[in-house]
């Protein structure tokens, strides 16, 4: 089992992978939404969390999903519901239920490949981060080790193009996949290696 951490923009990493490289792709990229500007009002001190940065500001390109579906054999794609125009109809799509009713989105959607039933994970927003939260649109590492116990098999090799908070590592090293993942902003990238370290090698008091 190997965690490789790339610090590069995915879509130049992909191009030096052939064809059907990864079992599996596991994604989390920009949904085109402005997300930063959503941070800039603050609510409940939000803008404190995160550095302002305007990573939101587009849907990734063409380029992307072709990169993305040409080195792996099946995809998760978060935010599928923002790039409709984009990927082929599905019938099996990830839910992820957050339980309460909060300001913003009472749950988050994945778009498959995979022509079987869709499914729902729960926990509540609470749960998800009770241990802190580094990325705006971080998902929690429960989340992670569901998809893969749900969709993905023994030996498979996956790949996360934007890995954020890299809960997604945690979740593979705990699971027994390899991944290589992927984060271009370098604070992201630090704080994200950083948490995965922390779960390797945690601090004890005595």
């Amino acid at each position: 089992m190997e965690i490789n951490f790339n610090n590069i923009d995915c879509i130049e990493f992909m191009k030096t992978k052939p064809n059907n490289y990864y079992d599996l792709a596991i994604v989390d990229p920009p949904y085109g939404i402005q997300y930063h500007k959503e941070q800039k009002k603050g609510g409940k001190g939000r803008s404190k969390l995160f550095k302002i940065i305007e990573w939101d500001n587009a849907i990734p390109t063409d380029e992307y999903f072709n990169e993305l579906k040409r080195v792996s054999k099946n995809q998760i794609i978060w935010g599928g519901n923002y790039y409709a125009n984009l990927l082929q109809p599905s019938r099996c799509w990830i839910s992820w239920y957050k339980m309460q009713k909060f300001n913003g989105h009472d749950f988050e959607l994945a778009w498959t490949s995979f022509n079987k039933l869709s499914k729902q994970f729960n926990m509540s927003r609470v749960e998800a981060y009770s241990k802190g939260k580094i990325h705006p649109t971080q998902k929690p590492t429960a989340l992670y080790e569901f998809i893969l116990d749900t969709y993905a098999d023994k030996g498979m090799k996956i790949l996360d193009t934007h890995g954020g908070s890299m809960t997604i590592a945690i979740a593979c090293d705990k699971k027994g996949f390899d991944l290589d993942i992927c984060e271009i902003d370098i604070d992201y990238f630090n704080n994200g290696v950083k948490k995965y370290n922390e779960y390797k090698q945690p601090t004890t008091l005595f």
